[in-house]
């Protein structure tokens, strides 16, 4: 369990906060490539870490990334005008450029005055489908991800997002939780034996151990998480299925094809972004896009109906706890469904805003099925604490090779360590004397 003093440490993003600040030291998923506008296109309202920014690109196919508020009186630059290279702001027309630069202020006569000030603007990156963005101080901004799957073309690369009605934290916990794979998504692990995906392949194996040995272990990018079910069936190998957690966001799933990065919007709301690649598959064309996204709840339908995509969260009547997320209890006491969730998302969705907003962990019990949580948590406090002291983000350090950093699914004799699947574990701390020592 932890005290309410470090929950809200551990929580809390907004622009005055210890975390916040360390967040804001890392590139961070804004938008998807599909959703940045197209040349002078409509501006593109962006939350991120409790604050608001504007993306808009200028004639010329140049993307800026602003604060939304306008530097002279406040007015949205969300209701701007994106023209002639710029962005212009309707209360008084000053006008915009990607990197701040102020090009007009028509109600001004002094022509000098522009020249005294820039809007504030921010660093941005397109790659793997995405938008990334740096919020942090210019002087300490990191090298970009070499992640290799950030370099592939746009055809091997499906990348999607939803919202998390609650605190970023609770989404982060359930993709480093192994345990309840088998039990909660016992419906789609069940229909994976009739579906021809390389994810379901992979994943349909766990519901036959649904009590995994967990280990874990810190490295310099945040930590790996083991989990380990010895297979009679295999003459007593053990399958192994190797997470990566990446400080702060991202999580490299043991199937080896998938990253899920989970970015606050506020202290109440957060993005979930999934990739999908494959360097031989061309997952984001037809067919195998949308069965893809199909098979896990990922598809427009899915999410609009759920009530998580950008179009129809906050809604009034979507799926909330209220109304049980719309579950249905008919055909669980039937037995034709475990959770009654419309899919392996949905179903994630549901238990983590179950627990509110900002889950209060004082009251907790945490148990051996837990070690990747209680890993996370001394992570992320001790990111927070480490960068207030002034010191270097845990995976920005020049050691951390972003290249070798996976998640692994593999089979290993009794007796084989699975630190032997991961070529980019490198032990941090105390598990870097204990591996010493032994």
């Amino acid at each position: 369990m932890l005290s309410k003093d470090d929950n809200e440490l551990m929580c809390r993003v907004g622009p005055e906060t210890k975390m916040g600040a360390a967040l804001r030291r890392y590139w961070t998923p804004a938008l998807l490539a599909s959703e940045i506008p197209e040349p002078d296109g409509d501006p593109v309202r962006v939350q991120l870490f409790g604050e608001s920014f504007v993306v808009f690109r200028d004639t010329r196919g140049a993307i800026g990334f602003l604060d939304e508020a306008c530097c002279h009186r406040g007015a949205s630059l969300y209701l701007g005008r994106v023209e002639d290279c710029g962005i212009r702001c309707l209360y008084h027309g000053w006008k915009f450029a990607v990197d701040g630069t102020v090009m007009e202020t028509p109600n001004v006569h002094d022509p000098e005055f522009k020249t005294r000030f820039r809007a504030r603007s921010y660093p941005v990156r397109e790659a793997g489908g995405l938008l990334w963005v740096y919020l942090g101080a210019a002087e300490r901004q990191p090298r970009f991800p070499a992640w290799p799957w950030l370099s592939l073309p746009a055809a091997h690369v499906l990348t999607t997002v939803h919202i998390g009605d609650c605190n970023w934290v609770q989404v982060v916990e359930g993709l480093l939780d192994s345990t309840h794979l088998g039990l909660l998504h016992a419906d789609g692990l069940r229909a994976s034996a009739n579906v021809d995906l390389d994810y379901a392949k992979k994943v349909g194996v766990m519901q036959a151990d649904l009590a995994p040995r967990l280990q874990a272990e810190d490295t310099n990018f945040g930590f790996h998480y083991a989990a380990l079910r010895q297979r009679a069936d295999l003459g007593g190998q053990v399958e192994a299925r190797v997470t990566a957690y990446v400080t702060p966001f991202t999580i490299l799933n043991p199937n080896g094809d998938i990253a899920t990065i989970i970015v606050p919007i506020d202290d109440q709301r957060c993005l979930f972004f999934h990739a999908f690649w494959s360097a031989e598959r061309r997952m984001n064309e037809e067919p195998l896009r949308s069965q893809q996204l199909k098979f896990v709840g990922l598809d427009a339908a899915t999410l609009d109906a759920f009530g998580i995509s950008r179009r129809t969260a906050g809604q009034p009547g979507a799926p909330a706890l209220a109304n049980r997320f719309g579950q249905n209890r008919e055909g669980m006491r039937a037995g034709r469904t475990f959770s009654g969730l419309p899919g392996i998302i949905a179903e994630d969705m549901a238990v983590s805003v179950s627990s509110g907003h900002i889950r209060d962990r004082s009251r907790e019990r945490l148990s051996t099925a837990d070690a990747a949580i209680q890993r996370l948590y001394r992570t992320l406090l001790g990111l927070a604490r480490s960068v207030e002291q002034g010191e270097t983000p845990i995976g920005l350090a020049p050691d951390v090779v972003d290249e070798r950093i996976a998640g692994v699914h593999g089979m290993l004799a009794p007796d084989q360590p699975w630190q032997s699947l991961t070529p980019g574990h490198v032990a941090r701390g105390r598990d870097a004397a204990r591996s010493a020592a032994e």
